[in-house]
């Protein structure tokens, strides 16, 4: 919980490197979340996938979800407008998850320093 709380803080900020750890714990805590609002949006609403819940929650994440990927894009050395690549049908989304689930530079790169000498235990950095 504390890297999708990590994340949320971090909402617009493109600058910088995240962990696979943050990214993947940010996209398991945002799926398990629109389940939950998906089940209560067809209880209460009676819509299957759009209902009102769901919506605002994923337009409340957008920013985030768009941000936490280009740090995850930058720590792997590629620019984080490589999410574009998104857009390619199949593919596109495939090489995407890829790349996210691809280790990060161990070296420093024009994004900053390795984020896992900066934490050091495995912990996202409190400040």
């Amino acid at each position: 919980m504390q890297w999708y709380l990590k994340v949320l803080r971090q909402y617009a900020d493109f600058n910088g490197r995240a962990r696979r750890t943050e990214f993947w714990m940010f996209v398991l805590f945002s799926v398990l979340i629109s389940i939950v609002l998906a089940i209560v949006d067809y209880l209460i609403f009676g819509s299957s996938w759009s209902g009102p819940l769901s919506l605002i929650y994923s337009l409340a994440v957008l920013l985030p979800s768009i941000a936490v990927t280009a740090r995850r894009l930058h720590d792997t050395g590629r620019s984080g407008w490589w999410q574009l690549i998104e857009l390619i049908p199949i593919i596109g989304g495939i090489v995407l998850i890829v790349w996210c689930a691809t280790a990060g530079k161990a070296e420093p790169n024009e994004w900053g320093q390795n984020p896992k000498a900066e934490s050091g235990a495995g912990s996202p950095v409190v400040s």
